[in-house]
């Protein structure tokens, strides 16, 4: 089958292990089912795999890919969850299994012909939804869905800051707080970027720039260079909520502003099975379509990884596995 999967380890330069090529249908293990993928949509988690992060040599080749929409077995359409781990491990909560993964960590990834996954992470596709906009939702905007909701515990009539407006997650919670009732506020460096965003709905400011008020939740993906600003800008009892670090893990903060304040700096990553098909849900009843930069067909997936590695795009870049 066609697939696009590292068969190599490069730190400096990531596409260097890059394959676009044929490998063998994945084994079928009990517990799990096979899909067949329509379309998949990229990640910088597949470029950090590239450099060997999460992923090493011994596990190579490894097909790439957390996101994936198809037709399973028995001719449902679906949506894959990528976290592949056992909810009771967690409390109920798989991606709080000490042993979870996500797809194309231990377990062959999306960007293929056909992908096996255990049964329970196929979620139905809403009707009438494209194979392009459902295969953009199972990490990005999912990851934003849960830091809103169930980590933010966003409400009607809120206030949001999203810092760097333009990668993925962060798109997602500009879109995805606005259908939830909240005010939104964005971030970004790069003038393109906040202007986009502002066409989306968002109030958008430089990075570090004051805003108009505090606000209740930030979205925060950026980490060292923004977190300070993101303190600044909550208001007293309001969520930071973090998902990444892409400029810097070490970040300082003003620990007396924390505490005096009563903030709360709530951990975030990815979200349940149960969260995507509420996603799918709001996406669906709401006729809200995620925010799609490109769609690449299959045979040219290096041309889709170049365009994520150069940071060239706004909103998620999808492959069309019917090309």
């Amino acid at each position: 089958m066609r697939a696009v999967y590292a068969d190599s380890i490069n730190p400096d330069n990531p596409l260097a292990g890059l394959v676009v090529g044929e490998r063998p249908e994945p084994q079928v293990a009990e517990g799990w089912t096979t899909v067949r993928v329509m379309a998949s949509a990229l990640n910088h988690h597949d470029l950090w795999s590239l450099r060997g992060v999460g992923l090493s040599a011994e596990q190579l080749p490894m097909i790439l890919g957390c996101d994936a929409a198809g037709v399973d077995e028995d001719g449902n359409e679906v949506v894959v969850h990528a976290v592949v781990g056992d909810p009771a491990a967690g409390g109920g909560d798989e991606t709080l299994d000490p042993k979870r993964s996500l797809l194309s960590e231990r377990h062959q990834g999306t960007l293929a012909d056909v992908v096996t996954v255990p049964r329970r992470n196929l979620v139905p596709k809403p009707e009438g939804m494209t194979w392009t906009d459902a295969a953009c939702l199972p990490t990005a905007w999912l990851t934003a869905y849960r830091m809103l909701t169930t980590r933010g515990r966003l409400r009607d009539g809120d206030s949001v800051l999203v810092q760097g407006a333009g990668g993925g997650v962060a798109t997602a919670a500009v879109v995805l707080a606005q259908a939830l009732g909240a005010r939104v506020y964005a971030t970004s460096r790069d003038a393109a970027k906040r202007e986009s965003a502002a066409g989306l709905g968002a109030t958008v400011l430089a990075p570090g720039e004051r805003l108009p008020e505090r606000v209740d939740v930030v979205v925060e993906t950026v980490g060292e260079a923004t977190f300070d600003h993101s303190v600044k800008s909550t208001k007293p009892g309001g969520r930071i909520v973090v998902s990444g670090s892409t400029s810097g893990h070490l970040a300082t903060v003003d620990l007396r502003r924390i505490f005096f304040l009563q903030q709360e700096v709530v951990g975030s990553t990815m979200g349940t099975r149960d969260e995507l098909a509420a996603l799918l849900e709001l996406m669906a009843a709401r006729k809200i379509a995620p925010v799609v930069d490109t769609v690449f067909d299959f045979a040219d997936a290096r041309g889709a990884f170049e365009r994520m590695a150069a940071g060239a795009g706004f909103g998620k870049i999808v492959l069309d596995h019917q090309a």
